[in-house]
C-alpha cells in the first residue's frame, strides 16, 4: 500500500501537527493539501480500511481562510464512536421522563392507584420481597400498599423502565464504585431514577437540580458550587459523592436507610414531625401518613423500583444491551476559559456530547478560576490529542474570544444569589430589569418552561446589581448574645422544632421571639438564645 506523508500544517505561525498516515477518514480538507494527493489513491486507501476497526491518527485542516472559522478534524475508532452515538441518542430521549417519575411521586396517592391487573400473584410477590428484604438493609416487607405501587409500574410504567434498564448501564458502575466507597448498600443506586430519570440536568419546580436533586442550600453545604456558569449538582461525579455524604449523615441521624431515604426527600424536620404525630413509631409505614404527599409516595417508589429492576427479567422487562456500558472518558483541569464550541472545533466532539459529558455547565462555556479547578471530560480517543495541544488550543481560543463581538457573562459566585419573592404585577421582565439579567437567564435558572408568574413565587436570581441583592435579600436581624446566655449551636438536621423538644419548657415561637427569627430557615453553626435575656438573669 502506498503511504502518504502530510506535512507541517502552518496556523498563526505555529507548527500543529507532522503525521505519516495509513489512511484518511476526514472532511473539510483545504485545497492545497487535497492537489497533492490524487483522488483515486485516497479512494483506494479509504475502501481497503473503511470497516477496519484500526487505530486512526489525526489530521488538522484549515477549512477557510477566517482562522475562526477553522475546524480540526481527530478520527477515532469506527465501531466506539457508533456505541458512543447509541449512548448519546439513549441519554438525550431520556431528559422527558423525569417529569413523568416527578408528577407520578409528587401527586398520586398510593390509595387512589387503580388495581391493575398483572399476572403477580400476592405469594409470589411475598416471596420475591422476603428475598429481597434478606439481602439489603432497606426494610423490603410486604404491605398491600407497596403491592399497588409495584403493579402500577408493572401496567403503566413498563416502557419508562425499559428506558431506565439502558441507560442504568451508563450511570449504575460509577454510582456503585462511589457507595461502595461510603459503605453504603449498593441498592441506593435506584434512588436517581426516582429523583431525576437519571438525568443530571433535571431540575424540578422548587429548584432541586441535578442527578440527586439537591436544593441550592444543601447543596452549597455539600461544597457543590453554584454560579453563572456552573451547577455542580449537575456534576455526576460530584453530586454523586455529594449524595453518600449526605445520606450517610442522615443514616446516622436514625439508623434506619428508609427513615434516611424520608428525611433525604422531605428534611430531617417532617420525618422528625411524623414520628411524633405516629406516637413514636419509627418504622417508615407506621408513619407514612403523617409525612408531606411526595414523601409518602417516595420511599414505595424507591422499592418498587428497586423490584422491577432486579427482577425486570421475570416480568419480561429488558433493557437495550450495549457491547460498551460506558463511555471511555478522562478529564482534564482547564487553565483558560473555553467554550464548547471551540472545543468542538478543536477535537471534533460533537457540542451535543459535550453537553452530556459536562452537564455541570450552564452556559456551554468552561470557566477558569484561580482558586478552582474546572474539569473538561473528554473520550479517551481524543484527550491525549487535546493535552499535546494544550497550549496552543489555549493561544488559539484566547485570540477567538477577543474577537467576540459581545463581552462573555461576567463570572457571577453562589454568594451572589439571591431568592426573589414574586409580588402583585411582577412579570418577568420587570424582574430582570431589576436585577439587571435577561429573562431567558431567570428562566434557565429556575426551570421555567412559561413567562407565567404566580405571587408568592421564589425565584433564584444571579445578579450583578449588588443594590437589586441587597433589596431582595436583608441580612437577617438576629438579636445580639449577651455573654454567659444559654445557647444551642444548629447543627445538621435540626429546626426551630427539634431544638425546643430538645429543652424542657420552650417553644418554637420562645426561639423565634428571643432571637429575632422570622422564617424557619437555620444556618448551620449559628447559635440559638435558649431564654429571654432581656427580662430574665442567667
Amino acid at each position: 500500500m502506498k503511504r502518504i506523508f502530510l506535512g507541517v500544517l502552518l496556523f498563526s505561525g505555529t507548527a500543529i501537527f507532522a503525521q505519516e498516515k495509513d489512511s484518511i477518514v476526514t472532511t473539510s480538507v483545504s485545497t492545497e493539501i487535497l492537489s497533492v494527493v490524487k483522488n483515486d489513491t485516497i479512494d483506494t486507501i479509504v475502501k481497503k480500511q473503511a470497516d477496519a476497526p484500526q487505530k486512526v491518527q489525526p489530521i488538522i485542516a484549515l477549512t477557510s481562510e477566517d482562522s475562526s472559522a477553522t475546524k480540526y478534524q481527530l478520527s477515532d475508532y469506527k465501531n466506539a464512536a457508533n456505541y458512543d452515538k447509541a449512548w448519546l441518542k439513549q441519554i438525550k430521549e431520556s431528559a422527558s421522563l423525569f417529569d413523568t417519575i416527578y408528577n407520578k411521586i409528587a401527586t398520586e396517592r398510593i390509595e387512589n392507584i387503580p388495581v391493575s391487573f398483572i399476572d403477580l400473584p400476592t405469594d409470589t410477590l411475598k416471596a420475591r420481597l422476603a428475598r429481597l428484604n434478606a439481602k439489603t438493609p432497606f426494610n423490603v416487607e410486604y404491605n398491600e400498599s407497596l403491592e399497588r405501587v409495584i403493579k402500577s409500574y408493572l401496567s403503566r410504567n413498563r416502557g419508562l423502565m425499559e428506558r431506565m434498564l439502558t441507560i442504568s448501564q451508563f450511570y449504575f458502575p460509577m454510582f456503585e464504585q462511589e457507595l461502595d466507597n461510603f459503605n453504603m448498600p449498593l441498592e441506593m443506586k435506584y434512588l436517581a431514577i426516582v429523583e431525576s430519570a437519571l438525568n443530571p440536568r433535571a431540575k424540578s419546580r422548587v429548584g432541586a437540580t441535578g442527578l440527586w436533586q439537591f436544593m441550592y442550600g444543601t447543596g452549597k453545604e455539600q461544597n457543590l458550587e453554584v454560579n453563572s456558569y456552573v451547577d455542580e449538582r449537575s456534576d455526576p461525579i460530584k453530586s454523586t459523592k455529594a449524595a453518600c455524604e449526605y445520606l450517610t449523615r442522615l443514616y446516622s441521624i436514625y439508623n434506619d436507610w428508609d427513615l434516611a431515604l424520608a428525611a433525604y426527600n422531605s428534611g430531617p424536620g417532617n420525618v422528625n414531625k411524623a414520628i411524633r404525630r405516629s406516637d413514636g413509631y419509627t418504622n417508615y409505614w407506621n408513619i407514612r401518613n403523617h409525612l408531606p404527599r411526595e414523601t409518602a409516595g417516595y420511599v414505595p417508589a424507591f422499592l418498587a423500583t428497586m423490584y422491577i429492576f432486579e427482577y425486570a427479567k421475570e416480568h419480561g422487562i429488558y433493557g437495550e444491551v450495549v457491547d460498551r456500558p460506558y463511555f471511555e472518558t478522562d478529564t482534564v483541569h482547564v487553565k483558560s476559559m473555553l467554550t464548547f464550541d471551540q472545543i468542538s472545533r478543536f477535537t471534533s466532539v460533537s457540542i451535543e456530547e459535550l453537553e452530556i459529558l459536562n452537564p455541570s455547565y450552564k452556559l456551554n462555556i468552561i470557566p477558569f478560576q484561580e482558586d478552582r479547578n474546572h474539569a473538561l471530560r473528554l473520550p479517551t480517543s481524543v484527550m491525549g490529542k487535546f493535552v499535546s495541544n494544550e497550549d496552543d488550543i489555549y493561544v488559539l481560543a484566547e485570540e477567538e474570544l477577543k474577537k467576540v463581538e459581545k463581552p462573555l457573562p461576567k463570572l457571577v459566585k453562589a454568594e451572589s444569589q439571591s431568592r426573589y419573592r414574586v409580588r402583585s404585577g411582577d412579570y418577568l421582565g420587570k424582574i430582570a430589569e431589576k436585577f439587571g439579567v435577561r429573562v431567558s437567564e431567570i428562566k434557565r435558572w429556575n426551570g421555567l418552561r412559561s413567562n407565567n408568574l404566580r405571587v408568592g413565587q421564589r425565584l433564584t436570581i444571579f445578579s450583578r446589581n449588588s443594590k437589586a441583592i441587597a433589596a431582595a435579600k436583608p441580612e437577617p436581624k438576629q438579636k445580639p448574645i449577651p455573654p454567659g446566655a444559654k445557647t444551642h449551636t444548629v447543627q445538621s438536621g435540626d429546626s426551630l422544632w427539634t431544638i425546643a423538644q430538645k429543652y424542657s419548657g420552650i417553644s418554637v415561637q420562645n426561639l423565634k421571639d428571643w432571637n429575632g427569627i422570622s422564617g424557619k430557615n437555620l444556618k448551620l453553626g449559628t447559635k440559638i438564645m435558649l431564654c429571654d435575656c432581656s427580662t430574665k438573669k442567667i
